[in-house]
C-alpha cells in the first residue's frame, strides 16, 4: 500500500464515529470492531516508527564490545556494499475486482439497511402515537389496525371463536 493510499484510508477511518450504537448492538460485531481498531492503532504506530530511514549502524562501538573484530568488519563491509531493492506490493487485478464486488455488495446492503431503518423509525413513531392504554376503545383499535379488525370480523362471522388460542 502506498503512503498516500494509507493516509487516505487513515483519514477515512478518523471520520468514523466508533461510539455509534450500530457498533455496540451485537457482541460479535463490537468485538470485531475493537479488534479492527486495535489493528489500525498498531498500523498507525508502525507507520510512525518506520516512516523515517533507520539510523546508521555504529560499527566502531560494535568493534569495541565484540571479541571477533573480523566478524564486525565483514558485517560492515557487507552493509556498506549492499543496496537491496525496495519491496513493493502489487495488488493483482483479480483481487481488486473481488474487493470492488465486495464493496458494491456492502453498498447495496447499506442502502437496504438505511431503508429498513427509515421504515422502522416510521413504525416506531406510529406505535408511539397509537399507544394502547386503558382509554383506547375497541373502535379506536379497529381504526388503527384495520387488518386485525377485518380478521376478527371474519372469525366472528365464521364462528371461529378459539382459532388463535387452541392448538389443533
Amino acid at each position: 500500500m502506498s503512503m498516500s493510499a494509507f493516509r487516505r484510508s487513515a483519514q477515512r477511518l478518523s471520520t468514523v464515529d466508533w461510539s455509534a450504537p450500530v457498533f455496540k448492538g451485537d457482541h460479535e460485531l463490537s468485538a470485531m470492531v475493537a479488534g479492527f481498531r486495535a489493528w489500525t492503532a498498531q498500523a498507525d504506530t508502525m507507520s510512525q516508527k518506520y516512516s523515517a530511514p533507520p539510523a546508521p549502524i555504529d560499527f566502531a562501538v560494535a568493534k569495541k564490545s565484540v571479541r571477533d573484530v573480523a566478524l564486525v568488519d565483514a558485517l560492515e563491509k557487507m552493509y556498506t556494499s549492499s543496496s537491496p531493492a525496495a519491496e513493493t506490493y502489487d495488488w493483482s487485478a483479480d483481487d481488486q475486482t473481488k474487493k470492488a464486488e465486495l464493496i458494491e455488495e456492502a453498498k447495496a446492503g447499506l442502502a437496504f439497511t438505511q431503508e429498513m431503518i427509515e421504515d422502522t423509525e416510521k413504525e416506531i413513531a406510529f406505535l408511539r402515537v397509537n399507544r394502547t392504554t386503558r382509554d383506547v376503545s375497541t373502535n379506536d383499535m379497529k381504526e388503527v389496525y384495520p387488518d386485525i379488525a377485518e380478521e376478527v370480523e371474519t372469525e366472528i362471522e365464521n364462528r371461529e371463536w378459539f382459532k388463535d388460542t387452541l392448538n389443533k
